[in-house]
């Protein structure tokens, strides 16, 4: 009796930290993590919000606010962001919430795939696809050629604001498909029942009861697509508009310089915008319980499609997959283009436009690998380490660790960017006479620190799957702290750590908010830098296409090997036959 009373206490073991005793070496990872955050992400964060609230003489000033309210073009700029990527929030949701709903409630025919190519859209720049929706959904594009031939109208969605719109919700709107997916899969399959039993059908059986209970994977969705959309600078450049936050901050700094306060000013409310918009998406689930009545019970039960609604149905899922995959046919069309103006379809085709990628920017192709490949490798080392320090020692505070990374989130890269020229302005490489802001490190440095934390959430997600009894047996054998955490502890996190490195890689490849102003010389810009310097002429479209298309495929191939890794070290071990 007194054994099964015990072994309830013991199946917490990992959780409650009992196994791994304090020493000094836990200091030691904590103050090497720290530094790191303080230099890289604290440090220049708080220089730029200090800039913003000090005058010439370093004395506390909110002036400069003052100065941004009342100039009209930074009034309307903050108007346009802030309505930007509430509409974008919007229509994503309005993409991603019925495909998310047929997907996963109804009994669909290739429902794997199609969720499959939702994502797609992730992996490409989203200014790259903004060049090619412009060929197909712009003025003189395709569609808009068609309905004038046909119909003797045209749709301007391309123009000003509204077509940052329709680009932006087309590119993210996988965040709250992804999320909305994974919550509705969680829903217990009971709670449906009950309410159909009480006559609850349709419309309202989903806003009543299902939407509510996946309602946490919604707001995590939203939350993402709102500080991704205010964040994005490449898409509004690419289409020439200006009146937003971002380009305003990126103008500002470039022409102006670094010492212009209203670029700070702008930075500061980049910040704010983007915290509390996370924050936000947290209150409004506060108080609030969605969990279900059972773990591993009934999901949501598959239901056929009659004959109408499945038509319906997939004639919804076929426009949709067709919008969002619009700009990787756009892309991979112009970048086989000799000749694409006014007309359907291109009126020839060549491969030059490759041969030209393949000459010049070989360096930016290994450049895209080398800063992503380190950002990455350090991402997954800093997280491995956190999710350590947080979940197999007793430091105390261990927990601000979390807290410390996860800021990087809410920190748009063009305002990290800027603080990086503002921290190391006049500082050079040790024992060098190279200034510090003219290397590529801190381009991938940049790249790390915006994308730790999802190398961090892996990470935290896959220890707290290893128990912790597997390291004290690994210890009372003769292993050290070290040899069990490198025999035992990372080989059983392979999993999450790979997928936190996939996640980063993928994320940093198309990243150009840091990187436009991060790079100093051409022989250090990655692919995203070639191909917005490409679009920025008529010519250098169908090369930068190319360079495009080979972004995209080196993404997906990475993508494809890490998940052929994960998949394979999940496989169960089989033993020798002697």
């Amino acid at each position: 009796m007194s054994e099964t009373l015990t072994k309830p206490s013991l199946s917490n073991a990992p959780f409650a930290r009992q196994g791994m005793p304090f020493a000094w070496g836990h200091w030691s990872l904590a103050a090497v993590v720290l530094a790191f955050l303080a230099v890289f992400l604290l440090a220049p964060v708080g220089m730029v919000i200090y800039t913003a609230f000090v005058n010439e003489t370093g004395a506390f000033t909110l002036g400069h606010f003052g100065n941004f309210f009342e100039q009209t073009l930074l009034r309307e700029s903050f108007v346009n962001s802030l309505s930007v990527a509430a509409w974008s929030v919007v229509f994503a949701s309005i993409i991603a919430i019925p495909l998310a709903y047929l997907t996963v409630r109804f009994e669909f025919r290739g429902a794997l795939l199609i969720q499959t190519l939702g994502v797609l859209p992730l992996i490409m720049p989203p200014f790259v696809g903004a060049v090619a929706l412009q060929l197909i959904f712009g003025r003189s594009g395709s569609v808009n050629l068609l309905l004038n031939d046909y119909f003797g109208f045209s749709i301007p969605i391309m123009d000003g604001l509204v077509g940052v719109v329709f680009v932006e919700s087309i590119h993210y709107f996988p965040f709250i498909l992804l999320n909305l997916v994974a919550a509705m899969r969680n829903i217990d399959g009971a709670m449906e029942e009950s309410a159909m039993n009480l006559g609850a059908k349709g419309w309202r059986l989903f806003w009543r009861i299902i939407f509510p209970l996946s309602l946490p994977g919604f707001l995590a969705g939203a939350a993402l697509v709102f500080v991704k959309v205010f964040d994005d600078l490449g898409t509004p450049l690419v289409m020439g508009v200006t009146n937003m936050l971002a380009p305003q901050a990126y103008l500002r700094i470039t022409s102006v310089g670094i010492e212009d306060p209203l670029g700070y000013v702008i930075s500061v409310i980049m910040i704010t915008l983007s915290i509390l918009s996370l924050w936000m998406a947290a209150r409004i689930m506060k108080g609030k319980d969605y969990s279900t009545l059972q773990k591993g019970g009934n999901s949501l039960q598959r239901r056929k499609l009659r004959g109408w609604e499945s038509v319906m149905a997939y004639a919804w899922v076929m426009a949709v997959l067709l919008i969002t995959l619009a700009p990787h046919i756009g892309i991979l069309l112009m970048s086989f283009s000799q000749v694409w103006s006014y007309s359907v379809l291109p009126d020839s085709y060549t491969l030059a436009h490759y041969s030209t990628v393949l000459t010049d920017s070989q360096g930016m192709i290994v450049n895209t690998l080398k800063y992503c490949l380190m950002a990455a490798g350090l991402d997954v080392l800093l997280g491995t380490v956190i999710a350590y320090l947080i979940y197999r020692t007793q430091l105390p505070a261990r927990q601000w660790l979390d807290y410390l990374a996860s800021i990087a989130l809410a920190i748009p890269g063009l305002v990290l960017a800027i603080g990086y020229l503002r921290l190391f302005h006049g500082v050079n490489v040790p024992f060098t006479d190279t200034p510090m802001v003219a290397t590529w490190f801190l381009i991938m440095i940049a790249y790390a620190v915006r994308r730790l934390p999802y190398a961090l959430r892996s990470c935290m997600a896959a220890l707290q799957q290893v128990h912790i009894s597997l390291e004290e047996a690994a210890n009372s054998l003769g292993a050290g702290k070290i040899n069990a955490a490198r025999r035992i502890m990372v080989p059983l996190m392979m999993g999450g750590i790979l997928a936190g490195f996939v996640t980063s890689f993928i994320t940093a490849a198309v990243e150009l908010s840091a990187t436009i102003l991060l790079t100093s010389a051409q022989s250090q810009a990655p692919m995203s830098y070639g191909i917005y310097l490409y679009m920025q002429s008529i010519a250098g479209r169908g090369p930068g296409a190319a360079l495009g298309v080979i972004a995209v495929v080196v993404v997906a191939l990475g993508t494809y090997l890490s998940h052929r890794v994960i998949e394979k070290s999940r496989e169960p071990v089989r033993p020798q036959e002697e």
